[in-house]
């Protein structure tokens, strides 16, 4: 089974019981492995912007993104979300989007909730597919800043420009924004914690994190280096908020060109069997 393999707007698959939209870059899968982008809580596939084509100019991979339910021109959910919404992305619906596109050989890479949801995945499904991850301020539980920074995004959905700016992108703005909102502000949301997920990763993980993250700390990262068994890369970037792919553009893809190499090289070495 596949889908086909094009950036042309409108195209889309199913996935976890939902019609979602995606576009694809560079080569098809089984011509090389494939990066599977997971957005950001208020993201979509129109908000990597050119990230995808970078990416491909970058490791010679191809690079699929789709929208989660509720996002971009995905069909919409059912509000409120549930406060274990990551966790029921990950187990209804990535194995399904790989399914679809025919992905046999797939590096998640996801930023803020579509790290955790890519985490999540890698460390409570056992899916041979996946080859590693690559998680941008990735979090994995709630810190005060961070809530405040959510809160603080509410306001300005409400009495600034962030309900229009982001309106472009998706289809019910009012659905992406307020089923990420209202999940991180309820009182309960306080005590999420998935960090046991990353005890379970046997793959390779490179970890970006910037400084001034205002949604997260190195905490986030430090987790992963704590807990984890496999190995882990990590590149913490001054200068550098929330969105590391944006605002260290440069270090950003270098730190996922060599990773991505070293990854492809040591697939490609011979066994040696003595």
């Amino acid at each position: 089974m596949g889908v086909t393999w094009s950036n042309d707007a409108g195209l889309t698959l199913t996935a976890g019981g939902k019609t979602l939209e995606y576009a694809a870059w560079g080569p098809k899968p089984g011509d090389a492995p494939t990066l599977v982008l997971l957005h950001e809580g208020l993201g979509s596939v129109t908000l990597w912007r050119d990230f995808p084509q970078a990416l491909v100019d970058a490791t010679g991979f191809g690079v699929l993104a789709y929208s989660r339910a509720g996002y971009g021109a995905s069909d919409p959910v059912d509000l409120p979300r549930p406060l274990d919404y990551m966790t029921r992305e990950a187990i209804e619906t990535v194995g399904d989007v790989l399914d679809a596109a025919g992905i046999e050989h797939a590096i998640l890479l996801g930023h803020s909730d579509g790290a955790t949801i890519a985490t999540i995945y890698a460390g409570s499904v056992s899916d041979m597919r996946i080859r590693s991850l690559i998680l941008m301020a990735p979090h994995f539980f709630t810190e005060p800043m961070g809530l405040a920074a959510i809160k603080a995004a509410g306001v300005d959905y409400v009495s600034g420009d962030l309900r229009e700016r982001l309106g472009k992108y998706h289809a019910n703005v009012d659905v992406a924004f307020n089923g990420w909102y209202d999940a991180w502000t309820n009182p309960d949301f306080e005590a999420w914690h998935v960090g046991d997920t990353i005890d379970h990763l046997r793959i390779p993980v490179l970890a970006i994190q910037g400084r001034d993250d205002p949604y997260g700390t190195l905490a986030q990262i430090e987790e992963i280096e704590t807990r984890i068994y496999s190995p882990v890369e990590t590149a913490i970037l001054n200068d550098c908020g929330h969105a590391p792919h944006l605002d260290q553009r440069h270090a950003t893809m270098e730190a996922i060109r060599d990773f991505c190499a070293r990854l492809d090289r040591i697939e490609r070495e011979p066994v040696q069997i003595a």
